[in-house]
C-alpha cells in the first residue's frame, strides 16, 4: 500500500459491537513501551501474561523488562486492513489490564515519527539480542520442576522479535512515510503526490 490505511473506524465498530463492563483501550500514552512502532495502537502498562500473539502474532511482540522471562506487550506492526484490525482488537480484549491505547494519532507528529525511525537501530539491536536468547534451547525453562512446557511460547516470542527486525529492514519505512503523510494531511495521497521522506 502506498498510503496509510486508518484502522480506527473498524476498531471502534468492533469494540462497540462487544458488550463489556471494561474499557478495552485505556492505555496511557506516557506509559507506552518505547518499542511500539508509530501509529494509533500501542502497548503501555499491559499485564505480563504475554498472550497478545495468540490473536495478533503479526502485530504484537513481548519485551523482557520485568526480568526472568517476563515482560509486557507492544505493537511492532500496525494493522493495515479489517482482518488485521480485528486481530489487534482481539489481542487488546484479551489483555487483563486494558493496557493498550488507540490514541496514538493524537500524540505522534511528523517530527516524533522521524525521531523514532532515526533510533530504529536501538530497537533492531534489542530485537536480535532477545530473539537469540528466547529462541535458544538453552533458555531457562519456566515450567514446574524445570520442565520445558513453556519453551514453545518463548520460541514463538523469539519469532515475533525476528519478524519485527525483518519489518524494520523491509516494509516499515514505506508504512511510516504513508503515516507521516496521513498525520500531516489526514487523507490518503493523490496519485501525483510524493510521500514525505523520513
Amino acid at each position: 500500500m502506498r498510503g496509510y490505511w486508518d484502522p480506527l473506524p473498524t476498531a471502534r465498530r468492533l469494540v462497540a459491537a462487544v458488550e463489556s463492563t471494561r474499557e478495552v483501550f485505556s492505555g496511557v500514552w506516557a506509559e507506552r513501551n518505547w518499542r511500539n512502532v508509530p501509529g494509533p495502537f500501542y502497548g503501555a502498562a499491559t499485564d505480563s501474561m504475554m498472550l497478545g500473539r495468540v490473536d495478533a502474532p503479526h502485530h504484537i511482540a513481548y519485551d523482557d523488562d520485568l526480568g526472568d522471562g517476563f515482560g509486557t506487550e507492544f505493537v511492532y506492526r500496525q494493522p493495515g486492513n479489517d482482518a488485521e484490525t480485528e486481530a489487534m482488537v482481539g489481542a487488546a480484549q484479551l489483555e487483563l489490564y486494558s493496557g493498550y491505547g488507540w490514541d496514538g494519532d493524537d500524540h505522534w507528529t511528523s517530527a516524533t515519527v522521524r525521531a523514532w525511525w532515526r533510533d530504529r537501530g536501538r530497537v533492531r539491536d534489542w530485537g536480535l539480542a532477545i530473539a537469540a536468547g528466547w529462541g535458544a534451547d538453552t533458555h531457562p525453562d519456566w515450567g514446574i520442576n524445570g520442565s520445558a512446557q513453556y519453551r514453545p511460547h518463548y520460541h514463538d516470542a523469539a519469532q515475533g522479535h525476528l519478524d519485527f527486525v525483518a519489518y524494520i529492514d523491509d516494509g516499515l519505512e514505506t508504512y511510516l512515510r504513508g503515516y507521516v503523510f496521513w498525520l500531516d494531511k489526514r487523507r490518503a495521497p493523490r496519485r501525483w503526490e510524493a510521500l514525505p521522506v523520513l
